[in-house]
Formats: C-alpha cells, structure tokens, sequence
C-alpha cells in the first residue's frame, strides 16, 4: 500500500512530517482491526470509569487503596487515549500521516503517562505490603496526607525528564526516511530514522528505563516476596489460596507490563524487529489497561459489594419514583412508605440487613 508523504530527504530541514507504517502491511483486516481495537478502547473506558465512580460514590471504599486504584484507572484512560485514539484515527481514514509537533507531543505524553503509571503500580504494591504485613502501622504509614503526596509525585515525578528525553530525541536529524515503522511515536522506531551516531540517546533511554521501570519493577517484587511471605504464614488453606490468586493475578498482569516495555528498551537498536516491536508495544498500550480492572475490581469483594449496593440503590429509587408518579391518586399513601424506607436505608443495621455483602 502506497502512502504519500515526505520522501526520504538528504537534508532534515524538510521533514515535516511522519508517515505510520504499523498495520499498513494487512490491507484486508483494517475494518475488522477498527472494530476489535475499538471494542477494546470501550472496555478501557467503561471497566476505569466503573472503578472511578464506584469509589468515589461509596463510603465503604474511602480507604487508601481504593484511593490509589482510583488515581490508577484515571491514569489509564488518560494512557490508552493517548495512544489508541491515533490508531483508530488512522487506521479509519487510512490517512497515516502526522506532523512533527504532533508526534512530539505523543510521546511526550506517553512517556510521562508510562512513568507515572510504573510509579503507581509501585505505590499501590507498598500499600498493600504495609497493609498485609505491618497491619498495626498502616493507618499511620498510609495516612491521607502521605497518600496525596505519594499520589502527586507519581503524577509529577517523570515530567521534567521526560521532557528532556522528548527534546533530546527531537533534536536529532532525520535524514534516512520520515516513515516509521510503527504505529505511534515512540522511541525506537524514531532513532531509527536518525542520521549519525545515536548511542548517546540509546545510553540515556537505558538509564531512564533502569530508573523508571526496572527500579519500580524489583520495589514491586520485592513488596509482593514479602506479601507472599506473610501469606503463607495464614492459619487456613483457604485465605492462603484465595490470597495467592488474588497476588498471583496481579503480578501475572504487572510481569506483563513491565516485561514487555523492558524488552522493547533494552533490546539494541540493530536487533529491533517491526513485527516484534509492535507486538510488545500492544502489550503494554492496549492488553494490560484492558486486564487491570478486571484484576483490580471483578476480582475484589468490596468493590463487588460496593456495585451490588449501588444497582440496588438505583433500581430501588427508580422503581419508588415511577411508583409515585404513575400512580397519582396514591400519592398520599405512597410518599410516607418512600420517605419511611429511605430513612430506614441510612441507619447501618438496616443496611447491613438489606443490602448483604
């Protein structure tokens, strides 16, 4: 399939603009990829959106890991948008083309969205190792002051190098071709198209990957080695089977994410492989923020509980509402039954009574 575009230019002064090539070579499956990629972004959204309101709405789940996950699901819809809108967009108007500024600014965002999401996945590991392991402690350790400060520097952390790392990429020339052979700016298919020596940016990408990826990912070890530890010390078999799916889940998902992304970094610039560069970087875009509310929320009681509370709610006050307001002449008798339940729905015996689990 043909592309115009920027033709490979002797002098990087011209090139204005980029050209995707990722999911170009598969002519015959564009309508199906828009339609899978699309059903996949959907779920990102409603599965993250779900947690965030849920948590927002329900008192049971005011409690610092619930505060976290919060935070995580916003950072994903924020990570995928970033990423997954541009490949619907081109993948639906076949129109592959994007400026120089604009690729700039992708991966701007990417990469601190990407540090900030290491971050929080590390964070969240900690919580819940005090939490398991130093239970006496965590109401001090995990106090709403310490968990805001830890939240806004995983937000903040990653932005001020990052924008130097964008700044250093942009810098260079590009001179071999403006075609990259991906399907979003990042950074090894971008050095590719570099002109003269990179080695010094390849170093710098290394040394950020050990600092923001590899270090996070041995603080989520380490956390979950010790989780894993204070577990098998669990008097019953069965809160130590159901604590290990609960652990192995996640980590299955976070091997995941920090597996591929440090593959996709460390390799050389001379072994990278479109086909397996993309691979990896659909692992780490698209397959891992779809799983994390599954992980994180279908596989949590309290935040099962928690929906169960709210559908009750909300189908119970719909059906009162259309109760009393179809039935006018009733009014009289319905309003003080309405008014009688809700107040009965605030006190927590009667909570605990209608709305088990």
């Amino acid at each position: 399939m043909e592309y115009t575009g920027n033709k490979p230019q002797d002098n990087a002064t011209t090139v204005t603009q980029f050209v995707f090539l990722g999911f170009s070579e598969l002519p015959n499956v564009q309508g199906f990829l828009f339609g899978m990629l699309s059903i996949m972004y959907v779920i990102i959204l409603i599965g993250n959106s779900f947690i965030i309101v849920i948590v927002r709405i329900d008192p049971s789940l005011q409690k610092p890991m619930y505060f976290f996950l919060a935070n995580f699901s916003f950072l994903e819809i924020c990570y995928v948008s970033v990423t997954l809108l541009r490949i619907l967009y081109n993948v639906w108007t076949q129109d592959r083309r994007i400026c120089l500024l604009a690729c700039a600014l992708q991966l701007l965002f990417f990469l601190i969205l990407a540090t900030t999401e290491c971050f929080l996945l590390a964070v969240m590991s900690y919580d819940r190792y005090v939490a398991i392991c130093n239970p006496l402690h965590y109401p001090l350790v995990m106090n709403p002051t310490k968990c805001s400060q830890m939240a806004i520097g995983s937000w903040l952390g990653g932005i001020p190098v990052q924008i130097g790392q964008t700044c250093r990429v942009f810098s260079l020339h590009f001179c071999q071709s403006n075609r990259i052979d991906h399907f979003f700016c990042d950074i090894p298919p971008i050095l590719k198209l570099a002109c003269g020596d990179t080695s010094e940016n390849e170093l710098f990408v290394y040394i950020l990957v050990m600092g923001f990826v590899a270090f996070p990912f041995m603080l989520i070890l380490g956390s979950y080695s010790k989780i894993i530890a204070t577990i098998v010390k669990l008097p019953t078999a069965t809160r130590r089977a159901k604590a290990f799916s609960t652990c192995s889940s996640r980590l299955m998902v976070v091997v995941l994410f920090f597996g591929s992304a440090t593959i996709n970094y460390f390799r050389p610039k001379s072994i990278h492989s479109p086909v397996t560069d993309q691979i990896l970087s659909l692992s780490y875009t698209v397959v891992t923020p779809m799983l994390n509310p599954l992980i994180y929320s279908l596989r949590n009681k309290d935040v099962i509980a928690a929906l169960r509370r709210v559908l009750l709610k909300i189908s119970s006050h719909s059906l009162m509402y259309k109760i009393v307001f179809n039935l006018g002449t009733q009014r009289r008798i319905i309003f003080p039954w309405l008014c009688y339940t809700n107040v009965l729905l605030s006190y927590p015996m009667a909570q605990r009574v209608l709305l088990p689990g």
